[in-house]
């Protein structure tokens, strides 16, 4: 996990050097991927701003559960982020915030519980957004460090972080 963050971070860190121009956008379409509690989730992501520094995240998306070949998580996360700029770097920004995650369990678990399951997660968020001035594409990198409130696997906290990269819609 450390070797992919520091790939993500590496790669985060070459494509803001390569453009520097305009980064305001009001919405953005794509996908995030990230690793996550024993599984790596891979989710569609719609960004929008509703004032200036503050924008809305939602994802939906799977998460495979890994000691069983035929069992997932189904998630939808929403958040909230607030974006401060960095430095004179246009169109990168930090943003922090919270949101929370519903998550749908389906499929053969290997255990004693029903086959299907709810919880619902809470997480603080942090990371970087960069939206590029000469194409429509904005790329973020985040960290959440999620808390199940009712999950009866015995997972009360892990860490989980990603990377979106979206189309800007405007």
């Amino acid at each position: 996990m450390k070797k992919r963050l520091l790939i993500l971070v590496c790669s985060f860190g070459m494509l803001v050097s390569a453009s520097a121009q305009d980064g305001d956008y009001k919405s953005a379409i794509g996908g995030r991927v990230g690793p996550s509690y024993s599984s790596f989730d891979i989710a569609g992501s719609y960004k929008f701003f509703i004032t200036k520094p503050g924008a809305i995240e939602l994802n939906v998306g799977v998460r495979p559960y890994t000691y069983s070949h035929s069992a997932l998580d189904l998630t939808f996360s929403a958040s909230y982020q607030h974006h401060f700029p960095i430095g004179n770097v246009e169109g990168l920004k930090w943003f922090v915030g919270g949101g929370l995650s519903p998550v749908l369990g389906v499929g053969d678990y290997y255990d004693y519980y029903d086959r299907k399951r709810f919880g619902l997660e809470i997480f603080p968020t942090g990371g970087a957004d960069y939206k590029f001035g000469n194409i429509p594409l904005n790329v973020s990198v985040d960290f959440r460090p999620t808390i199940a409130l009712n999950d009866r696997y015995g997972r009360s906290f892990y860490p989980s972080a990603g990377a979106s990269v979206r189309y800007t819609l405007n």
